[in-house]
């Protein structure tokens, strides 16, 4: 089995940055020797840390960029259909290719994608790099390609995910750019025997706020991840950046930053808006989809994302694809003093269609701390629900704290105001083991873990 890599991130200091890895750790679990699992209404319940202190606040982190302006920054990857990759980075040097070499060696391009295409924006008195985008593909599942982006500076490598089951996802949310954000970043990567082979993300990248360069410094922060591993995002309100222009009657413009940055396979899964989107995964085995908690900020009204979202859970056929997962940033169901009923109305839109799709599991972030419920429809127990799960511990500083008499604390399992990470890993057609890491200074520990089973098409 190839090492794990060694990322170079620091959570004292500012992280140094990694342009990828010689090796590829392959997936460490074996779904032959896995413990059987219990019902998951045998479960540990209700485990209310409420009086958990959370660690104090650290400093944020900011990268620099010491390299030649042709030179490739931000690198990231997603998922694009099947057997397709988008590589992404910034270059300051506007007239640099918008091309990626790559090959299954090192230093050995037998392929290039010359289709790729640039954009940038401004925003105020700040103009971004030039922003590029470029498809790669078909890529065979589960193999390593080396890449070079704009023929100019470091290689790095990317793993294509598997073509089947199983598969590991890690989720992440409210990620920012503080030493406990690095410190998330080198648990994941430092998890020999847990590799992970996609990053889901349900909104609030960078905390860049319309500081437009904590964009460039975030983008620098992830790439050693985001550059080997698809990150599938979707926006949170810190996402949002309503733009005004002085002196002009041009309507307020929002998400300026993120669509230009974080192009997702929004086309591809029939949507109009990049806030909202679906794809799959494990050659259809997972269908992921990624709701849009502000999309009617861009859309107009909710009626267009809901009227996506109908036919999309339509097309999934559950004998073909047993897995069926969602992703938002506001969560609907909270017991959490941060913010409160905030996401009432998309629930009362959208709960039915994902109930009676049977989603599997809902994650969600917004709240700066994690929160496993109970499979759930309607605010009431259901067998046949989703479970609901909040992940926004992934570094962000400011805490919030959870209400003790919660009129849903008893939906509640898990809750605690910590850092931390979790990890979804689907090992076939039925099981599948979601664990939560939570940050212990320099170390992970696994704090909350339950088995679930697939819920059986209605």
């Amino acid at each position: 089995m190839a090492a794990a890599p060694t990322l170079a991130y620091d959570i004292v200091a500012a992280p140094a940055l990694a342009y990828g890895t010689a090796t590829e750790p392959a997936l460490a679990y074996n779904t032959t020797t896995a413990p059987k699992p219990g019902p998951e209404s045998q479960m540990m319940p209700f485990v209310h840390d409420d009086e958990y202190v959370r660690p104090p606040q650290r400093t944020l982190v900011l990268t620099a960029h010491d390299k030649p302006a042709s030179h490739p920054q931000q690198v990231h990857i997603s998922a694009v259909g099947a057997h397709g990759m988008r590589i992404t980075w910034v270059t300051d040097d506007r007239s640099a290719p918008s091309v990626v070499e790559y090959g299954t060696s090192p230093g050995e391009y037998t392929a290039a994608s010359e289709t790729g295409y640039q954009t940038s924006y401004q925003f105020l008195s700040y103009t971004s790099g030039a922003i590029h985008h470029v498809t790669i593909g078909p890529l065979e599942p589960g193999t390593t390609y080396y890449c070079r982006c704009g023929r100019a500076g470091d290689e790095f490598s990317l793993r294509a995910p598997p073509a089947t089951l199983p598969i590991e996802f890690v989720v992440i949310g409210d990620v920012g750019q503080t030493e406990w954000t690095a410190s998330t970043l080198y648990q994941i990567g430092a998890a020999a025997d847990h590799d992970h082979d996609m990053v889901l993300l349900p909104g609030d990248l960078s905390y860049a706020d319309s500081q437009q360069p904590l964009w460039d410094s975030w983008g620098r922060l992830v790439q050693p991840l985001a550059s080997a591993r698809p990150w599938m995002v979707t926006e949170g309100n810190h996402e949002k950046e309503t733009l005004r222009e002085p002196d002009t009657d041009r309507p307020a413009r929002r998400f300026v930053a993120y669509n230009a940055r974080w192009r997702m396979p929004h086309e591809e899964s029939g949507s109009s808006s990049n806030l909202y989107y679906s794809f799959d995964a494990s050659g259809g085995k997972v269908h992921v989809v990624m709701l849009g908690s502000y999309a009617e900020l861009e859309d107009g009204s909710m009626e267009q994302q809901q009227a996506w979202l109908r036919r999309d859970l339509a097309a999934v056929d559950r004998r073909r694809t047993p897995w069926l997962l969602v992703l938002m940033h506001v969560p609907w169901y909270n017991t959490n003093r941060a913010h409160q009923g905030e996401a009432e109305s998309m629930r009362r839109a959208m709960e039915s269609l994902l109930y009676e799709a049977r989603v599997d599991v809902v994650f969600a972030s917004h709240t700066h701390a994690y929160e496993r419920f109970a499979r759930i429809y309607d605010n009431k127990t259901n067998s046949q629900g989703p479970m609901y799960i909040t992940i926004g511990d992934a570094g962000n500083n400011k805490a919030h704290k959870f209400i003790s008499d919660h009129e849903l604390a008893h939906l509640s399992l898990f809750r605690e105001a910590s850092f931390g990470h979790g990890r979804l890993r689907i090992m076939d057609n039925r099981r599948a083991v979601w664990t939560w890491h939570r940050n212990n200074d320099e170390d992970a520990a696994v704090s909350d873990e339950v088995w679930l089973e697939r819920l059986d098409s209605p």
